[in-house]
């Protein structure tokens, strides 16, 4: 008796196909906008990284705007599932949260989305296209610091201005640090902020 015919991998399907060509293509645009920054992240550029062909990007992308912006929304994404997953095997302590939000705005893959902020001051098109994105972005960090014990007390009117605050001084530093790194300052930093919260916290209504 003859031994069973071996069988090859199973063939992609073709929405397989398209959604591993479009995750290439979202990758090397964000590979590029880490390295070159926005300007030098062209097509081409982003074929070649890829290896994809220019038409073959243009068969799921209309515009090169389309493509920074899915690449922008993807960046959102994993700098939201890892800060997630981080936060969920930690203290949630206050000086805890501080450490994980300076260390995802120093991501290496958060330079993509400083090149896009930065490009949309003088792009109006990207500033609109980034406004819609980076709402729901700031939306979903708000709600997990609002499930984390540190800031469960917090008033709503309260909690959004202070994430936001907090994320722009780290965003801000973050930019500051690939021209002027200081990380003697790194502590010191941190123990300021975690004291001013901390008094802040303190003398909310909802903590007396």
């Amino acid at each position: 008796m003859s031994a069973p015919a071996r069988r090859g991998p199973a063939r992609r399907t073709q929405a397989e196909r398209r959604e591993q060509t479009i995750g290439r293509i979202v990758d090397a645009t964000i590979e590029a906008l880490c390295e070159l920054g926005y300007t030098r992240t062209s097509v081409s550029e982003i074929g070649q990284r890829a290896g994809v062909s220019q038409g073959g990007i243009f068969r799921h992308f209309d515009t090169r705007l389309d493509i920074v912006v899915a690449a922008a929304a993807e960046v959102a994404a994993r700098q939201l599932t890892t800060f997630g997953s981080l936060l969920a095997d930690t203290d949630g302590s206050l000086r805890t949260i501080l450490e994980l939000t300076r260390a995802a705005t120093r991501a290496p893959i958060n330079a993509a989305w400083h090149e896009l902020l930065s490009a949309a001051r003088t792009d109006a098109e990207l500033r609109g296209r980034m406004e819609t994105l980076i709402t729901g972005y700031y939306a979903q960090i708000v709600d997990l610091a609002r499930a984390q014990p540190a800031l469960a007390a917090v008033p709503t009117e309260v909690l959004e201005p202070l994430v936001l605050t907090v994320i722009h001084a780290f965003d801000g530093e973050a930019l500051a640090t690939v021209v002027h790194p200081q990380p003697e300052l790194d502590a010191v930093t941190l123990d300021l902020l975690e004291a001013m919260l901390t008094a802040l916290l303190t003398e909310s209504p909802a903590a007396n």
